[in-house]
């Protein structure tokens, strides 16, 4: 039971948050440009892209093309594409003819010359160039990533969640809209070696250059795609899985295969977690690989980036501070799991990007689960919960590409532990899990559409519990008093109509209530001088008005 100041305190400051006036972000044009579904965009579905690129380390830049094909869903002559400068866009070439656009902010609208007719698929091809906005702390704040390995060899990498990847090329900059397949080829000088998504169909060889083709067969998002450059070397195993045998390929720096050769058995353990627990890797036909990066590590779909020096945790060090956050490699673990959850379920809204982060920081949780037991993945969430700010919702503001709060790490994934205790067994819940990756397979969402899922498996609405945990910064409390033989207790601190059942123990023996935000209510017959505990795979507060 929690210190009776520490409950006052922590009621005082959840209250304030949820009532006092958080300082808002300040929308404009250019933000709706990124992140809402203009007139532009909604007349067309992206079919295919061909991204050629040609990378010049030694000055930083790059240039290539990006062909982009794409059915017409209902005529419309003018067509939105996204780059960010200093890049620039040449020229736009359909049919053979070259086509005129004019610029606002980031955002390019093409006219275009010949009618679109419904049904159609038409093509067009983009050519760009310049020196792509370098990153300031990738991954989270992204561009490219220009650096030297310790031989002094260039190690070159793009991570571009956040700003977008029109930073670096040119795209249809909506998560909403994902090409159905893609052929990545990039340019490097020899002897380097580059690693995209996907499979590797092609080397070409030139004089002083090799041209790298990576094909991806599955739709994947914008901000998933990348180019890995380096000395890299490559080892590859076989995972015999649920969709049969899995080809996992493993780039790394010359002088660090050793090192990768131990440390990377943990993806076959990683496999064997997420595949009982969300159903098989969604992207057989791709592959699965781990890439050294010169940043901490990123979900790249297929090519999942790794910078996490070889070791276990965070870098070494437990984010849960219980131990049991050292006994993975958390980029291994967190990364990878974005292959479930961001990859292939995807947000349609950055404001829904809770989706991505929160399953798959619980997906942290379900690993320690599988290989380990329910205490140690109940102690690690728990554990993780004083990262937990509640400064603002974990839900953005939709259309203006915009996030939510980073609660949408640990908050969210304490809500999904709660909401796993809800459920009559854990195999229930697994079903669950496995049915969402089964019902939105290689799909766009939104957060609507999950909550739906969640609350028809569950077979009650859970509405109140997401918009509690999502679109609030309260955390719910459960107070109660001993009067007499009654135990009395109410939901305080929460959202209207707000009724989640709550377990607590009574000397020891577990007890499910059904409390409500409007009145208290009575438990009878309770045993003199009780000892009353409140789960705390909860993550609510719990105050006892006795004290």
């Amino acid at each position: 039971m929690q210190n009776i100041k520490f409950q006052l305190l922590l009621i005082f400051v959840s209250t304030l948050c949820s009532t006092a006036l958080i300082a808002q972000k300040e929308f404009n044009k250019s933000d709706s440009l990124k992140g809402g579904l203009s007139k532009e965009r909604i007349w067309w579905d992206l079919k295919y892209y061909h991204l050629q690129t040609r990378v010049q380390p030694d000055e930083k830049y790059i240039s290539g093309s990006n062909l982009i094909q794409y059915e017409v869903l209902k005529p419309y002559q003018s067509m939105q594409i996204d780059l960010q400068e200093p890049m620039q866009i040449d020229s736009i070439i359909q049919n053979g003819k070259k086509l005129n656009f004019t610029t606002k902010f980031n955002a390019h609208f093409i006219e275009l010359v010949e009618d679109q007719k419904r049904g159609e698929v038409n093509e067009l091809t983009v050519h760009y160039s310049g020196n792509p906005t370098i990153a300031k702390n990738a991954p989270w704040d992204g561009g490219f990533t220009w650096e030297k390995d310790e031989n002094g060899k260039h190690f070159i990498a793009t991570a571009n969640q956040g700003i977008g990847a029109s930073v670096w090329w040119p795209c249809k900059e909506h998560p909403a809209d994902e090409p159905d397949s893609m052929l990545i080829s990039v340019n490097v000088p020899k002897p380097l070696v580059d690693v995209s998504n996907g499979r590797l169909r092609e080397i070409e060889e030139h004089r002083n250059s090799r041209t790298y083709h990576w094909f991806v067969s599955n739709p994947i998002n914008n901000y998933g795609v990348n180019i890995n450059i380096g000395d890299y070397v490559n080892f590859t195993e076989k995972y015999d899985g649920e969709k049969g045998i899995l080809d996992c390929s493993y780039w790394v720096l010359s002088y660090n295969l050793a090192k990768a050769k131990k440390q990377f058995k943990e993806v076959a353990r990683m496999l064997e977690a997420f595949e009982y627990w969300f159903g098989p890797y969604p992207f057989y036909e791709d592959s699965y690989k781990l890439v050294e990066a010169p940043y901490l590590g990123m979900e790249h779909q297929s090519s999942v980036t790794y910078g996490n020096e070889f070791k276990n945790g965070y870098r070494g060090r437990d984010l849960s501070q219980t131990g049991w956050g050292l006994k993975f490699d958390f980029i291994i673990i967190h990364e990878s799991g974005h292959e479930w959850f961001a990859n292939n379920i995807t947000n349609k809204d950055v404001a829904d990007m809770w989706i991505h982060e929160g399953f798959t920081h619980y997906s942290e949780n379900l690993f320690l689960d599988y290989h380990y037991d329910s205490l140690a993945a109940n102690a690690y969430v728990q554990g993780v919960r004083s990262s937990i700010q509640n400064d603002r919702p974990i839900i953005g503001e939709y259309g203006v590409s915009h996030e939510g709060s980073s609660d949408m790490y640990y908050k969210a994934g304490n809500m999904l532990h709660l909401i796993r205790q809800l459920f009559d067994n854990d195999e229930k819940w697994r079903q669950t899990l496995r049915g969402l990756n089964k019902a939105f397979y290689h799909q766009t969402v939104t957060t609507e559409e999950i909550e739906n899922y969640i609350s028809e498996a569950y077979g009650k609405s859970l509405d109140k519990v997401f918009d509690q945990y999502l679109r609030t910064t309260q955390i719910p409390t459960f107070t109660y008093r001993i009067l007499g033989n009654q135990l009395l207790y109410k939901w305080e601190n929460t959202v209207d109509g707000f009724n989640m059942p709550i377990r607590i123990f009574i000397n020891g023996e577990p007890e499910w209530l059904q409390a409500n935000s409007k009145s208290f209510k009575a438990l009878q017959n309770m045993p003199e001088n009780a000892e009353i505990l409140v789960d705390p795979n909860f993550y609510v507060a719990d105050f006892n008005l006795t004290e």
